[in-house]
């Protein structure tokens, strides 16, 4: 199991700017590689990297992204944004056996789902998805399937202390999965930062 160092950041208001927090991020906090092949088979992989960081009122993250293929067509909230460009961040806060799952493609689109397992795994209220800020280099107009080289970034900042995380389980990844039978050209990818869960130490 991987051990993730979580640094709390200091900031004059409770809410700072999503820009200020970016270039905190950018200049102080370690890059993390999410390089593991997630099954055998799919052996593209992208360029990925994440920083993360947190207050007393929110946990930061912040993905850096370059890739061959590039796809962002879904603009409703909890559409399924894993049949574009994406990235996904698990979070289980308590010992319930319940895991939460925040999914995000290039143009800001979330879906966010709770349970115990795939099968059971339901959709949160839009309203309460709403409350998470994010901000991606790309803006939010769709853009259809790109080939070639293509490099972005996705900033997102969810409400809750790291208080209810630390010392659980975590799991913090990228992932594409399969959508060959609906796009031209693009690669299927499962790549992961932890294979065996993530525990986050709060610094």
């Amino acid at each position: 199991m991987k051990v993730l160092n979580v640094n709390k950041l200091e900031f004059n208001t409770p809410f700072p700017d999503l820009n200020e927090i970016s270039e905190k991020l950018d200049k102080t906090q370690k890059r993390n590689f999410i390089d593991e092949i997630n099954w055998k088979g799919f052996d593209y992989k992208p360029e990925v990297s994440f920083a993360t960081g947190y207050t007393d009122d929110e946990i930061f993250i912040k993905y850096y992204i370059s890739e061959d293929y590039f796809k962002a067509e879904m603009t409703k909230t909890n559409q399924m944004v894993c049949e574009d460009s994406c990235v996904e961040f698990f979070v289980s806060p308590a010992n319930d056996g319940i895991y939460y799952n925040f999914e995000f493609n290039g143009i800001e689109t979330c879906l966010m789902g709770s349970g115990t397992n795939r099968e059971n795994n339901i959709h949160v209220d839009p309203l309460i998805i709403s409350k998470i800020r994010r901000s991606t280099s790309i803006g939010k107009n769709p853009i259809a399937e790109v080939k070639g080289r293509f490099s972005w970034t996705i900033k997102q900042y969810s409400c809750g202390s790291l208080n209810n995380f630390k010392n659980q389980t975590k799991y913090i990844n990228r992932q594409k999965p399969n959508c060959r039978s609906k796009r031209s050209f693009l690669l299927d990818h499962y790549n992961r930062y932890s294979s065996g869960g993530l525990l986050l130490s709060q610094y």
